[in-house]
């Protein structure tokens, strides 16, 4: 208490001296600017404040003059000291989540941050960049601990119970509880809490029964113990509560309480993407991508010791709680508007050594998890619906969703155990694009030992990856050779345009994208956002989709570019390019219906794991989606030469299969 009374303090003497602030002439234009703005901005987070001021120099509308873009911040303040500053201002957006959790402690420290940079830049010598670097620097090193120690307890006790209450106590008619989160809320978001709040009670909870018991089945599939489980960490995108306020009581049925995490404001709990924790819409997505390398300020190697010794104490503290976590269920939402990012150059950058730190640091990360949280004892889901903005049919496309999300299993994987059968036959398997669609790809397939107990290719059905729809495997890396194409795909939010990949020995050995006229910018682009700054990435996964209900769903309404890859990979063959669908559990036996043994779960690269599990993996895993129009032929290349079709200029050919093309025929 009394320590919770002296950040309270802390906190009011900032703000009394932050408030005199934007009247004071003691710091120098063009830095006079910047603070009194930072300041102002500071005083305005409020829980009464209007959500949209909250966020409003940040909007697509008004970045362009926002010291939060690296560009304007490098053309006032200069090509050094404006990236640096800029950094600065985003990490400082963290004081909002801290005020409207009533947590003084991140509040102190974010205002005596702004408060020491302010001191610095009033003295009679501006500072220099490398003074500023080092405050900052020191700022994320002294609180690191802190954050991560804050995140990890909020992912695994339930009584951090803010997000909680706001959906179990609220009234959810009346749409102004979500403002109560401090997260940004805009006109789709309040259309979705109305939308959920008139549907049906039978809809909702059949809606989260879907989200529920394929988290339940994941368990019971892979032949894990939920018994010993207490908590589940729920991740969703705010207009969403009735549902989740349903799944909290069919979880509790299953002895799950719930937790949950805010995708991370600040540097110290970075994740790559927001389904790392609960959010609100999202304000601007430049604004993301401009800032999602200033981890680069600190990359060292005394920082990554630090990171990974924070996680370590953090999770030892919390490991009977870590024992008892059965994993995360995400609700995803699909329908914004695709994403193209602007190529900002000032924005900051990691060298390609701190790009190796960084992901030895994912790596690392990772690895801790496991050790508390074994990949073994746990599991996950994962649904999507979308939201208001998909189009003027969102009442029609959310009910159509929810008969994609909540198709017959039992049906689908009896279809799909036809293809598996006719691919264990297979040594290979041909891919080839028709309809100016470039791919041209044989794909190498594990040999089996004994066909009556193992199989390749894994029937999945709708538990831990909703919906239902496509059978996959961890190709066999040596002799998988060819092209990938596609003319048009969306990739975590952001579109490609003319992608192709080409492969030699299960290697991307080129790239090229037709985003940009400058071939290096497409260049620069691929590698940040398809390869994450790696030289080269397998192919660790090729999937054959078999939900052409949500194909048809999708052209019906012209929303291809809005699925989510959860949905958009059951709509055709795809690739993963990264890890495997089985990393971190190779070892872990996996069993299809027909209880036959996956055997395909490793590759050539993943097997390093035996030896050096730190160079095993590559902490992506990217899906992309050949659709059945571009689609020419899908041909199992058996041991004894012969050839087995199984797809045929976007149909499905092989007998027993034929029924997945009603849908496509419109019939």
């Amino acid at each position: 208490m009394a320590e919770n009374q002296e950040y309270e303090e802390r906190v009011r003497d900032a703000l009394e001296r932050i408030a005199e602030i934007p009247a004071e002439t003691s710091v120098p234009e063009p830095f006079r600017d910047y603070f009194r703005k930072t300041a102002l901005f500071l005083l305005g987070v409020k829980k009464d404040a209007d959500n949209r001021s909250l966020y409003e120099d940040i909007l697509p509308e008004h970045y362009d003059t926002s010291y939060s873009n690296p560009d304007y911040a490098a053309e006032k303040l200069g090509p050094g000291m404006g990236p640096l500053l800029a950094a600065v201002y985003a990490e400082l957006r963290g004081i909002i989540p801290a005020v409207f959790e009533d947590d003084y402690e991140s509040c102190a420290v974010l205002y005596e941050l702004f408060l020491l940079l302010y001191f610095e830049f009033e003295n009679e010598d501006l500072p220099r960049e490398a003074t500023v670097r080092e405050i900052f620097g020191a700022y994320i090193r002294d609180y690191l601990g802190y954050y991560v120690e804050k995140r990890i307890a909020a992912q695994l006790d339930p009584s951090a119970d803010f997000v909680t209450k706001i959906i179990m106590e609220s009234d959810l008619s009346d749409p102004s509880y979500l403002y109560r989160y401090g997260e940004y809320v805009t006109e789709n978001t309040v259309k979705t809490a109305v939308f959920m709040a008139g549907l049906p009670e039978e809809t909702v909870t059949r809606m989260a029964e879907a989200y529920t018991r394929g988290f339940r089945e994941g368990f019971v599939h892979a032949g894990k113990d939920l018994s010993k489980k207490k908590t589940v960490q729920i991740i969703f995108e705010l207009g969403f509560e009735r549902m989740v306020r349903k799944a909290i009581q069919q979880f509790a049925e299953m002895g799950l309480s719930p937790t949950f995490t805010r995708y991370s404001p600040v540097l110290a709990g970075k994740s790559p993407n927001r389904h790392a924790g609960y959010t609100g819409a999202v304000p601007n997505m430049q604004f993301d991508y401009d800032h999602r390398e200033d981890l680069a300020l600190v990359m060292d190697e005394a920082f990554v010791s630090q990171r990974k010794r924070a996680a370590q104490e953090a999770f030892e503290k919390m490991r009977i709680p870590a024992g008892e976590h059965a994993g995360p269920a995400v609700l995803m939402t699909f329908g914004e508007t695709p994403f193209v990012p602007r190529q900002h150059e000032a924005c900051i950058r990691m060298t390609k050594e701190e790009t190796k730190r960084n992901l030895d640091l994912l790596n690392g990360l990772l690895m801790i998890r496991q050790r508390y949280i074994p990949e073994t004892e746990r599991s996950f889901t994962i649904i999507a619906f979308p939201t208001p903005g998909i189009s003027d049919h969102f009442e029609e496309i959310f009910q159509d969703t929810i008969r994609v999300n909540t198709l017959d299993s039992g049906r689908y994987s009896a279809i799909q155990q036809k293809l598996i059968d006719a691919l264990d036959q297979g040594e290979a398997v041909r891919v080839k694009g028709m309809n100016g669609n470039r791919t041209n790809l044989t794909v190498r397939l594990h040999p089996l030992c004994d066909p009556k107990k193992e199989t390749i290719f894994e029937n999945c059905v709708a538990d831990v990856n909703i919906p239902v729809g496509e059978v996959f495997t961890s190709p066999v890396l040596k002799g998988t050779e060819g092209t990938l194409h596609v003319k048009r795909v969306f990739l975590e939010d952001y579109e490609f345009i003319d992608l192709e990949l080409s492969f030699r020995d299960g290697m991307i050995s080129t790239s090229s994208c037709g985003n940009y006229e400058n071939e290096e910018e497409n260049r620069k682009y691929i590698e940040e956002n398809i390869l994450f700054h790696h030289p080269t990435l397998p192919l660790g996964e090729f999937a054959i989709g078999t939900n052409t209900t949500a194909f048809v769903m999708a052209r019906k309404y012209g929303i291809e570019s809005r699925l989510p890859i959860l949905i958009a990979e059951k709509t055709g063959p795809h690739f993963a390019v990264g890890d495997t669908c089985y990393s971190h559990e190779e070892d872990n036996p996996v069993f299809n219906p027909d209880g036959k043994e996956i055997i395909a779960r490793d590759n050539e690269h993943t097997l390093i794991r035996k030896t050096d599990p730190s160079k095993a993996y590559y902490g992506c895993h990217t899906d992309i989606t050949i659709p059945y129009e571009e689609l020419g032929e899908v041909t199992v290349i058996k041991r004894d030469g012969g050839e087995i079709p199984l797809l045929r200029e976007g149909r499905f050919v092989l007998p027993g299969t034929e029924e997945l093309n009603i849908p496509l025929d419109g019939k």
